[in-house]
């Protein structure tokens, strides 16, 4: 007798190991954000820095990411030029962390990933060098006790060439015009190889036509990935060109988008007056920042205590 045809049902076992297990499918949560959210550049937590009993920042915390272009404006007297020092390692918290690549910053070491343009270069002026030995001091931290290499040498050449000096590189720091002398320091940055340039009211003395070439050349080290971090008066330049506005004063008064800047309150309440527009400032008219006249406790700490009410 033959018997019926029957077709064995899967086994449970079988009907198990063929669905794929969950916990194997989707990735650690943990390892995702590990390898997709790298360690701010930048990273403060609840600082506060008084250079007397007045804190000049108070309860600052800010984290900057790989990449971004970031603007600090604020009134003089607010607190950004100790900001960036501070952010540098230069100054020590009275309060809170700062942290520079995740390490912290009184304790960071890797100074060729950073690239400073300070205020004012009216220092170098005097000194009889070129802008080929001036921009050759980005290679030092590479080079060690022996001498550039071909290859420093080309990393060199090609910094000048990036800022559009290379017609200057023989010519004596002092002989520049401000504007040339800033493009000379940030070449100097360049050939170290830095991730983070940040510039402290750079184009303070800088004429009209060299403003408009200097930002040009912020945002095409912005667009091949240089972090930037920028203090500047000029609210025009910073709206045109900055992805992120962080408006200080002593404390931080607004944080976000360029465009979300504009459209809130955040300048006048910074800055202590109501404001129709936002208007460009003439290259030169900036006064300068609570560092800019050196240290002067008593007029910093004046400064700060007219910063009103904390947030």
């Amino acid at each position: 007798m033959t018997m019926p045809h029957t077709t064995a049902a899967p086994d449970a076992t079988d009907a198990t190991d063929a669905v794929p297990d969950a916990t194997d499918a989707a990735p650690d949560a943990t390892e995702a954000d590990a390898t997709t959210s790298p360690d701010p550049v930048i990273d403060l937590s609840n600082v506060t820095f008084g250079y007397t009993a007045t804190p000049v920042l108070e309860d600052v915390s800010l984290a900057v990411d790989p990449g971004e272009y970031v603007a600090v404006v604020g009134p003089n007297g607010s607190g950004k030029s100790t900001l960036l020092k501070v952010v540098l390692g230069l100054l020590a918290p009275d309060s809170g962390t700062a942290r520079l690549f995740g390490e912290p910053s009184r304790s960071f070491d890797d100074g060729a990933r950073i690239g400073h343009v300070p205020q004012r270069t009216d220092a170098a002026v005097g000194m009889p060098i070129t802008v080929r030995e001036v921009v050759k001091m980005g290679r030092f931290p590479h080079v060690g006790v022996r001498g550039l290499s071909s290859a420093d040498w080309a990393a060199v050449e090609e910094a000048i060439e990036t800022v559009g000096m290379a017609g200057f590189s023989t010519r004596r720091i002092g002989e520049l015009s401000g504007g040339q002398r800033q493009r000379a320091f940030i070449a100097r940055a360049l050939a170290g190889d830095a991730d983070l340039l940040v510039l402290d009211e750079p184009t303070v003395g800088v004429d009209a036509e060299s403003v408009e070439a200097f930002y040009g050349l912020l945002d095409a080290l912005n667009d091949d990935g240089m972090t930037i971090v920028l203090i500047e008066h000029d609210l025009g330049a910073v709206t045109d060109h900055a992805e992120r506005v962080v408006c200080l004063n002593r404390t931080v008064r607004f944080d976000g988008p360029t465009e979300a800047f504009l459209g809130s309150d955040a300048f006048a309440r910074a800055f202590g007056a109501t404001v129709g527009g936002i208007e460009r400032v003439a290259p030169g008219d900036a006064s300068g920042d609570d560092d800019a006249s050196g240290d002067d406790d008593a007029s910093r700490e004046r400064a700060a205590a007219s910063g009103g009410d904390r947030e």
